[in-house]
């Protein structure tokens, strides 16, 4: 199905103190929505979609214990040793195969830190809506499991700045604006630092996202490529468990 008239959302958590990262895209990549509210904004926002996909920066469950199956291990390349990796989830053996750093979703649900059991209750949330797990063939609404850092890996071809930092956030604005979302250039920033400012300590950032902003844009991203290209896109992990989509056709081996 290509959605023509849906909504891209990004939905960022963060660390479940702070109010939720949202952003919204349209079919064309102009930025709908950008800003911060708690999940009964967030969903309010999702439920009033007619067509939406939803990507979530978060795990949509706890660990189904799959890395400890043997018919699951000997499918993996490489494969795991006897032993290793039994605790992970199989997207997050993946990953770190890939050299990109991820945390590692506990298999009890009380135990997960707490903005994972913000996750799992937003993907429970969103179900009650009509939100089905991606990939779903047909449904008008979907939930996509995202990971940002390993988003900003897979466009970067590298791994990015640390995202806590002024040249961070810089170069993963500029890795959307290169994609053609409808964000401000962050090169244009450098007209506006002179030598009085670097001296002062203070640079600008009037049109630079912060951090959870950032984490929610390349999810909706993610969201309107697996939507409308989704040949674009590649996916690691286990649907019984969780899958968890990247905005390129494919990964490289290591990063």
């Amino acid at each position: 199905m290509f959605f023509t008239h849906s909504t891209f959302l990004g939905i960022d958590p963060t660390a479940g103190q702070r109010p939720f990262s949202y952003a919204a895209l349209d079919s064309n990549l102009r930025l709908l929505a950008l800003g911060q509210g708690s999940m009964e904004d967030v969903l309010a926002f999702a439920g009033g979609q007619r067509e939406a996909f939803a990507a979530v920066c978060a795990p949509r469950q706890p660990n189904q214990g799959l890395m400890q199956r043997p018919e699951v291990r000997e499918r993996l390349n490489p494969q795991p040793r006897p032993g290793r990796w039994a605790d992970y989830r199989v997207a997050e053996y993946e990953l770190r195969q890939r050299n990109i750093s991820c945390y590692k979703t506990p298999a009890d649900e009380q135990s997960s830190p707490h903005w994972m059991q913000i996750g799992f209750a937003l993907y429970r949330r969103l179900e009650e809506l009509g939100y089905q797990a991606y990939p779903a063939s047909g449904p008008a609404l979907q939930a996509v499991e995202v990971y940002p850092h390993a988003c900003y890996c897979a466009l970067l071809g590298q791994s990015p700045l640390p995202k806590n930092t002024f040249e961070g956030r810089i170069q993963r604005q500029l890795a959307l604006y290169e994609q053609k979302i409808s964000v401000p250039d962050p090169m244009d920033l450098f007209e506006e630092i002179t030598r009085h400012r670097l001296l002062q300590g203070v640079l600008p950032t009037k049109d630079l996202y912060s951090q959870g902003e950032l984490d929610a844009l390349v999810a909706a991203f993610t969201a309107w490529l697996a939507a409308t290209h989704p040949e674009r896109t590649c996916t690691l992990g286990d649907p019984a468990e969780g899958v968890v989509v990247f905005p390129v056709a494919a990964l490289k081996t290591k990063y």
